[in-house]
């Protein structure tokens, strides 16, 4: 049963690598894992914004309530049994550090899988 969909950005190289291990991990169908770059996606989930969802990985719960960011990751991890990995990110007084430089990783997500050696996904007009 679906817990946790999650909106992830599949033109990006080590977002994918980490979409893909959390595939592998997932034996109970925990998640529910939708590229943002799909071309019926606008037509599936009208009520996501792209651009904020480019921007920021978005997640919605079974029950509607939609988290944002290492929130997101936090709770993919926890619900493929690999939790304790993250865990820390979300102690109160690791969690405003660990926001702000999720979000430089989100702004500049593809120049620092370029400097990693990881093959762009999409085109030369990558965000």
């Amino acid at each position: 049963m679906t817990q946790l969909r999650v909106f992830y950005d599949g033109q990006c190289p080590l977002c994918l690598t980490e979409i893909n291990h959390l595939r592998r991990l997932d034996e109970s169908a925990a998640l529910d894992l939708q590229d943002i770059n799909a071309a019926d996606f606008a037509r599936r989930f009208p009520y996501i914004d792209m651009v904020a969802a480019d921007k920021m990985l978005h997640g919605e719960r079974a029950d509607g309530t939609m988290i944002y960011g290492l929130d997101v990751t936090c709770e993919a991890w926890h619900l493929v049994g690999r939790g304790h990995w993250f865990a820390f990110l979300r102690w109160p007084f690791i969690r405003p550090i660990a926001d702000v430089v999720y979000r430089f990783f989100a702004r500049h997500r593809h120049r620092i899988s370029a400097v990693f050696g990881r093959r762009n996904v999409c085109d030369d007009n990558c965000r």
